[in-house]
């Protein structure tokens, strides 16, 4: 691989933000190199600075950023540092094309994912739109979307996490790049799926030549995948070196200690005979997917969720997992109205809510909350950190005046792991780990009795999920929450929960104890899912 022909040589990458009070240097003096067929990979805790340095090989930052002038990242006989504007569209999503953490905020809503995939198609390989239609239903079924055909004709919200994440896929790999930077492109999927996708980006990059920038925590997949790892820390390169050199013998405590994390610990010790918080019974939810054209389409109905049972008590944690599209989100947002359903029951603290309005919901909305899978799609781009956290407070008449939301809002972030210092600044000046730990406060804010975690770790590095494992746990202890834990990551599940629920297809196929599923999975299903999860893929 070292006489590989060099793909990206950066040198003496340093940024800096311009933020209230000053100025804060979130890169400094990184260098790295990028050969033809070989997978670099950026590792190290959220706001490393791993996101911000492909930001500026893509020449993607905010006006608040500034290159420092030493920094060369040369592409071939080009340095990207200092190309025009013209010049650089020319090479994103063309030669260099990149997947982002987030796929709700990369994808354009009021489009179907299909048209967005053509409009890359048309711009860079001058396809007619007929044929560059067919390329797209291609692409996504080459990133694994079932029903490729249908598929293409939805828009973002009709899919999932992970499907909207393997979209990002289709759409960067489309013109086959020179370069792909990957930035955590497997945070939404499942074990099995980022499997896949892995080995798919593994094969297209032997096939091509093409090089990976590979930015991730999941150090499982960077043992694998990658050839060359750089680990941050603080906007620098604490340790380089081959993935066998790395894991192998690793130099800096830094290193060391990253490589020690992993979740820990079991859930905390339920008492019998607590109440049920949350019970749904024969919960079905339906929607209708549209196949065709715009006057010869048919509707053919799709069953997300079919005739689920749920009950959970005070003080439990309930896992709800299985591969992206298998209903999990779906059934969690119907037990607590946020999409309705098609029959069923739902009684939440002994009252049944199922039917109730908008309006006759409020009362409950304080009392159970929720946090979304992506950051940056749930939270107000336009509100400060102080807004977003009190918007919740002022609706809900909580806290007696001004200063009493104000002392709330501080300790909801200090008890997520964040500065209380942060108040007046906005969510696109936080790494997307920071943006998962201001869902979190949002939601422990309010003092809910339970709290519905939709893949609320996905975007955490290790160490951070052990934090926010411990602070779910101590939350559950002080105050007697209940959570429905919707995840695909087992290792955090087992340390987290008391029972699972595993999802196929809209369907339940095995729950019981944590310690009984995923020691002694009955169904070959979860089997895989446990396998995937627990044992590095192959």
């Amino acid at each position: 691989m070292s006489d590989s022909k060099v793909l990206i040589d950066a040198r003496n990458v340093g940024v800096t933000f311009k933020v209230d009070g000053g100025e804060v240097e979130a890169v400094r003096d990184v260098s790295f190199t990028l050969r033809a067929g070989e997978t670099t990979a950026l590792v190290g805790e959220s706001g490393s600075g791993k996101s911000v340095t492909a930001r500026a090989v893509m020449r993607l930052l905010s006006k608040r950023a500034t290159v420092a002038d030493r920094t060369r990242i040369m592409y071939g006989d080009r340095d990207m540092a200092h190309l025009s504007d013209r010049e650089m569209r020319g090479l994103r999503g063309n030669r260099i094309s990149m997947i982002f953490q987030e796929p709700m905020s990369s994808l354009n809503p009021v489009y179907k994912v299909g048209a967005q995939i053509v409009e890359v198609l048309m711009l860079h390989q001058k396809l007619s739109k007929k044929a560059a239609w067919a390329r797209a239903v291609e692409l996504l079924d080459e990133v694994r979307i079932p029903d490729p055909e249908s598929r293409v004709n939805q828009y973002p919200h009709q899919l999932s996490g992970g499907q909207r994440q393997r979209v990002m896929i289709a759409m960067a790999l489309a013109n086959r790049p020179d370069v792909l930077i990957a930035d955590e492109p497997t945070t939404a999927l499942d074990v099995t799926v980022q499997a896949e996708i892995l080995h798919l980006i593994d094969d297209l990059k032997a096939r091509l030549g093409m090089g990976v920038i590979l930015i991730t925590h999941d150090l499982t997949v960077v043992r694998q995948f990658a050839d060359q790892v750089y680990v941050m820390q603080h906007g620098e390169v604490r340790e380089s070196g081959t993935a066998e050199e790395i894991f192998g013998t690793p130099r800096h405590p830094y290193t060391k200690r990253l490589l020690a994390s992993d979740p820990k610990g079991v859930a905390n010790p339920l008492e019998a005979g607590r109440d049920t918080v949350l019970k749904g019974e024969g919960v079905r939810v339906q929607f209708m997917l549209r196949k065709g054209g715009a006057f010869r389409g048919t509707y053919s109905p799709l069953v997300a969720v079919d005739s689920l049972n749920l009950e959970l008590r005070r003080g439990e944690t309930l896992g709800l997992v299985g591969e992206s599209g298998s209903g999990k989100t779906t059934f969690g947002q119907a037990l607590i109205r946020l999409i309705d359903m098609g029959q069923g029951q739902v009684t939440f603290c002994g009252d049944r809510i199922e039917d109730k309005n908008r309006a006759a919901m409020r009362p409950y909305r304080s009392r159970m909350q929720i946090v979304f899978q992506d950051p940056f799609a749930s939270l107000n781009p336009r509100m400060s950190v102080r807004q977003i956290i009190e918007e919740g407070l002022i609706v809900n008449g909580i806290g007696a005046n001004a200063a009493e939301r104000y002392t709330r809002m501080r300790q909801a972030l200090r008890d997520a792991g964040l500065p209380d210092t942060i108040a007046h600044r906005f969510p696109h000046e936080f790494s997307g780990g920071q943006r998962q730990r201001l869902a979190i406060a949002r939601a422990i804010a309010l003092e809910p009795e339970f709290i519905l975690l939709d893949e609320p770790t996905s975007a955490l590095d290790l160490s951070v999920q052990a934090q926010i494992i411990e602070l779910l746990r101590k939350l559950q202890r002080e105050k007697g929450l209940s959570y429905l834990f919707i995840s695909h990551d087992l290792k955090v599940v087992r340390a987290l929960c008391h029972r699972v629920m595993v999802m196929q297809h809209g369907k339940i196929v095995e729950e019981g104890l944590v310690k009984d599923v995923l020691v002694n999975p009955e169904t070959e299903y979860t089997k895989r899912l446990v396998r995937a999860a627990f044992e590095i893929a192959t």
